[in-house]
């Protein structure tokens, strides 16, 4: 079944050039504001020191003759301030508050914050305009009060120098935006080429008729797809052996159920012809066979794959006493004594009820099985500072030590289990669902008999 895609998501490509064009235009913006204030300063300054110059040049044809203030106003310091904007100049030469030449009505200068012959600039508004004044404060000989000199202009020309900076700036940028623009399509195209190999790996396996859970055959990858292969792979290798055990368990369950299902057809043509005992044979095959389903059904349950089963507080005595209950007319036909040792007091184990339950069941199906008429199971529960313990004994022939490393294989069938009834899955569901509710399983021979033991470690009564 192919996965549906979802409508609405951005692809890749495209959220990698929204993420680096985005930035991009951030500095952008970033460089403009900042570009703008320099730009800014730089003009002002530039215009400052013009300005400045023609201040300069002018105040120093004032002078002092006969006790009377003089000056020759030089035609180059108005020169100096000619430009294409054609921008208006005005200049006020005061003494005191008495006005020498100029422009009467241009805005005066606070006379004490001015710093003796030194330029100082300001903007003001003046006839309807922006202007930017440049003055200076002179102390003659002789003369009571301060000369006050001050040249402005209109700011048409530097607004237009402004403007050109600006442009150039804005220009620059805008070209570099639409070459990253041109440049970061067909660079992310490349970039992210090794992906689409990745997924025509992927895809190539659809067109084969075995599933094929091999690594996959990718070619070199970069470093940051290189632990996404990785653990692929090991997806792949996991899916490999989970579909394997699949197989082979199946392959051994239908192998097992082939048995019982054989001598219930025998014996139903039997009993068609009017055989007596084949009623009891069908039963007994019948009986077979729901043992083998439940066990199937429990090995099933313990190996179930997902999320780990939810633990709870459960009391060991409550949990043998139900199997016990369960299992007494086995035992009965089987001639087989229960005793169940355990303390009076309380004793619970975190773990999962059901899982428990068949721990404890299978362990005594199989003692009860695989014991001599008139043997005695016991199942003990014990507790310790270091750990609780729930274990099923019996006085049977045990098994012998070159067969315990082959015990918990599914459907393995031991030498000394040969001509009694059983599917060899009991043990096996033992430790698959021991493992799952995190408990440890041991096996020792008593002479006579064997002792299973079951070990919840850290838990408290």
């Amino acid at each position: 079944m192919k996965a549906e895609l979802r409508p609405g998501g951005l692809a890749l490509r495209s959220r990698l050039f929204a993420v680096m064009l985005g930035p991009l235009l951030g500095v952008a913006v970033l460089l403009g504001v900042v570009g703008a204030t320099l730009i800014g300063d730089a003009v002002r300054n530039a215009g400052d020191r013009v300005l400045g110059g023609a201040l300069g040049a002018i105040a120093e044809t004032v002078q002092v003759e006969r006790g009377e203030v003089t000056l020759d106003l030089p035609a180059a310091a108005f020169g100096m301030l000619e430009t294409t904007a054609r921008d208006s100049i005005y200049y006020r030469i005061a003494v005191g508050d008495r006005v020498l030449t100029g422009y009467p009505d241009l805005p005066p200068p606070d006379i004490d914050a001015l710093t003796l012959d030194t330029p100082s600039f300001r903007f003001a508004r003046y006839r309807g305009q922006d202007i930017r004044i440049a003055e200076m404060r002179r102390d003659l000989p002789r003369i009571g009060q301060p000369v006050v000199v001050q040249i402005a202009e209109t700011l048409d020309n530097r607004h237009a120098t402004w403007w050109r900076l600006m442009t150039a700036l804005m220009v620059g940028e805008l070209l570099l935006i639409a070459v990253a623009m041109i440049v970061l399509r067909p660079a992310l195209g490349w970039s992210l080429r090794p992906l689409d190999r990745l997924r025509g790996a992927v895809t190539a396996r659809d067109t084969r008729a075995a599933p094929d859970l091999s690594p996959l055959e990718t070619g070199p990858l970069p470093i940051e797809l290189k632990p996404l292969a990785a653990a692929f792979d090991s997806l792949l290798g996991r899916l490999d052996v989970a579909t394997a055990g699949v197989r082979r368990f199946t392959a051994d369950a239908s192998h097992q159920m082939r048995t019982p299902l054989s001598v219930l057809k025998v014996q139903v043509a039997l009993a068609r012809r009017g055989s007596p005992d084949a009623l009891d044979e069908i039963a007994e095959a019948a009986n077979r066979l729901e043992h083998l389903v439940t066990q199937l059904l429990a090995l099933a349950r313990a190996d179930e794959a997902g999320a780990s089963p939810e633990l709870e507080q459960v009391s060991l005595r409550e949990v043998a006493s139900a199997v016990i209950n369960r299992r007494i007319g086995q035992a009965i036909d089987a001639g087989v004594e229960i005793t169940l040792d355990a303390p009076d007091q309380e004793i619970t184990v975190f773990a999962h009820r059901t899982l428990l339950f068949e721990i404890v069941s299978n362990l005594l199906d199989n003692a009860i099985r695989y014991n001599r008429r008139g043997g005695l199971v016991v199942i003990s529960i014990q507790h310790t500072a270091e750990a609780t313990l729930i274990a099923v004994s019996d006085d049977g022939p045990g098994i012998p030590e070159a067969d315990l490393s082959r015990l918990g294989g599914r459907f393995v069938r031991l030498e000394s289990s040969r001509g009694r009834e059983g599917s060899g899955l009991g043990f096996a569901i033992v430790q698959s669902a021991s493992q799952r509710i995190g408990a440890g399983v041991t096996v020792e021979n008593t002479s006579p008999g064997l002792r299973v033991t079951v070990r919840f470690p850290g838990t408290r009564p």
